[in-house]
């Protein structure tokens, strides 16, 4: 082999054995799951066994109304969730962003939610939600107040699974808004100090905006985790009352489980990877312009530096 061959292709050889792993990790059982959602297949079958229906399935689903409320369900509580997990931590993060005495203290406090194992969450929300002994309820009524039909009315049931979902999973907006607002350039900041920028406006004119790269990545990841979260909501609700809380996610493990339907759990797990894949996309292209837009604060900043 020349010489020059030989170093263009030693870079592939050395991913060579990470892109295989890849592909037998990722890409077989993506390709498993799609094959599998043109079948009528159950788990008493082989897969080979199992009739071929094409796009039956798929149809199949976006005629069903359990589906469809299961997918609004799911859209509406991740922008629920992640709207207001983005706001409390960012601005918790804004707010903790200080040399104070005891404040390394009080972070580690804030992450400790989310280190908690969901199901145990699960179990802790669900006995602090309990009609009779739960926290909450024994509260109001030490108030003089009507207790509250946490779990078993679907308006309050909903509410309560966001509680339990922005209670565990805001300190992981908090640690990487903290880290990115830590990282910004001390420059651009005490040069908007010095041209007269009050703290409400260092925050939206140079925080925010140089902060944005991070914010996009960090609002997609927790974008994919709500779509997929179920331990909770599986301890607290189970789906109910009526549909008002089953999820997409959880829809697929009932289906695929007590239905016994593995073809058209797989079809529901396709339009959610589908619908996931669109989100990342509209993410990333976003994320591009809010790099663009950082990188010019950066560099107006070394230039009023210089």
């Amino acid at each position: 082999m020349k010489p020059a061959l030989a170093n263009r292709l030693t870079p592939y050889m050395f991913l060579a054995p990470a892109g295989a792993v890849l592909v037998v990790a990722l890409l077989y059982p993506i390709g498993y799951m799609v094959y599998a959602s043109f079948l009528d297949w159950n788990p008493s079958q082989r897969i080979g066994e199992a009739e071929f229906i094409g796009l039956r399935n798929y149809v199949n689903l976006l005629g069903d109304d359990s589906f469809r409320e299961s997918l609004w369900v799911t859209l509406k509580f991740s922008a629920i969730v992640v709207s207001l997990e983005m706001v409390i931590g960012v601005g918790l993060a804004l707010l903790l962003d200080r040399n104070i005495r005891g404040m390394s203290v009080l972070r580690t406090l804030f992450i400790l939610p989310m280190m908690i194992a969901p199901i145990v969450v699960g179990l802790m929300w669900r006995y602090m939600y309990h009609p009779t002994v739960g926290i909450f309820n024994r509260t109001l009524k030490n108030l003089g107040l009507e207790p509250i039909p946490w779990l078993s009315d679907g308006s309050w049931a909903f509410a309560s699974v966001i509680i339990a979902d922005i209670w565990q999973w805001t300190p992981f907006i908090f640690i990487l808004s903290l880290a990115a607002l830590q990282s910004l350039p001390q420059s651009a900041i005490e040069a908007a100090r010095i041209d007269g920028a009050n703290g409400w406006q260092q925050i939206v004119y140079i925080k925010l905006p140089l902060m944005m790269p991070v914010l996009v990545v960090t609002c997609l990841l927790r974008l994919i985790d709500a779509f997929k979260v179920l331990e909770v909501i599986l301890v607290l609700t189970n789906g109910g009352p009526g549909l008002s809380t089953e999820i997409l996610s959880l829809r697929i493990s009932r289906t695929a489980s007590e239905f016994r339907e593995l073809g058209e759990a797989a079809a529901m797990s396709n339009y959610l990877l589908l619908l996931l894949l669109l989100l990342t996309l509209a993410m990333f292209f976003y994320n591009k312009l809010a790099e663009a837009r950082a990188m010019r604060l950066r560099a107006a900043a070394e230039v009023d530096e210089i």
